[in-house]
């Protein structure tokens, strides 16, 4: 029924927008300040669609707060919310009182004004790897303080705020069979693979990548109801050894063999209204 009357709407947008008038999507759905109504629905591609029905998660919470208010990004598909509700209950079992929760999505998902070329669907969400100190930060307070970095300046160890607990959190959001993948630093994922001395299946979740050592990023699959484009699978495997060649070579940046860029590839920020999904055109506009 949703999938209907969006692509119905959507049609008729396409239709009256001139060429002229065609915004950039960062642009409508960066400043759109809250969600459509209808059921929840993720559309499109986490770097290419939008959420319908998206609430939010509260700013604070007994055993959280969303961060960075003033962007307005602490929206997400229900099962998202639910989720790090879910989670940031087990940060205590690891000895947090909870969690600091950075960037989710926007209001209707899309694509961001600044940032993120991925939080879209109202699917992925950033955790801060900074312990809590405390839940009952003032809005202010929370625009000012800033996340750790759980590696070393040299980007090939540790550094020393990383621990056991951080493993422990991590872990238990790849558990968790609603999670598709979680992206952290190499670093983070080595000494979580060196760690873990059971059952290492839920390390093939976790996929390196750079510029995640003061959050880790968790991405949610398709949840029922949905229409998006699905993720392929991670390689099998812990992904242990990938994780380390990462870091060997940033020890010896030679060792790295030149990638051509994509001449086709374009940032989700420069993507035209029309160019989106045709029903995230009808979320975006919808009154």
């Amino acid at each position: 029924m949703i999938r209907t009357f969006l692509t119905a709407a959507a049609l008729a947008v396409a239709a009256a927008l001139p060429v002229s008038a065609d915004p950039l999507a960062k642009d409508v759905f960066g400043t759109t300040p809250g969600p459509t109504g209808g059921a929840p629905a993720a559309i499109g591609f986490y770097s290419k669609g939008c959420v319908s029905g998206a609430v939010e998660l509260p700013e604070t919470g007994p055993t959280w707060q969303a961060m960075r208010l003033s962007r307005n990004r602490n929206w997400g598909h229900p099962e998202l919310v639910g989720f790090l509700i879910g989670l940031s209950q087990a940060a205590r079992q690891a000895g947090w009182p909870g969690l600091y929760i950075g960037d989710m999505s926007q209001p209707r998902g899309g694509p961001m004004m600044t940032g993120h070329a991925s939080h879209q669907l109202g699917l992925d969400a950033d955790i801060w790897m900074l312990p809590p100190q405390s839940l009952s930060l003032t809005p202010a307070q929370r625009e000012k303080i800033s996340s750790q970095s759980v590696v070393n300046k040299a980007g090939t160890g540790p550094s020393a705020l990383w621990s056991t607990a951080h493993m422990q959190i991590i872990r238990a959001a790849a558990r968790d069979p609603r999670v598709e993948r979680i992206f952290v630093d190499p670093v983070a994922k080595v000494e979580m693979c060196r760690m873990e001395r059971g059952n290492r299946a839920w390390l093939n979740k976790v996929r390196p990548i750079n510029a995640h050592d003061y959050h880790f990023h968790v991405r949610l699959s398709c949840p029922p109801g949905s229409a998006c484009r699905v993720q392929d699978p991670p390689p099998p495997g812990d992904g242990c050894e990938e994780a380390a060649e990462w870091i060997r070579n940033r020890i010896d940046p030679s060792r790295v063999k030149p990638v051509p860029p994509d001449p086709n590839y374009r940032h989700p920020r420069s993507y035209r209204l029309s160019e989106m999904p045709r029903q995230c055109q009808a979320v975006a506009t919808a009154r």
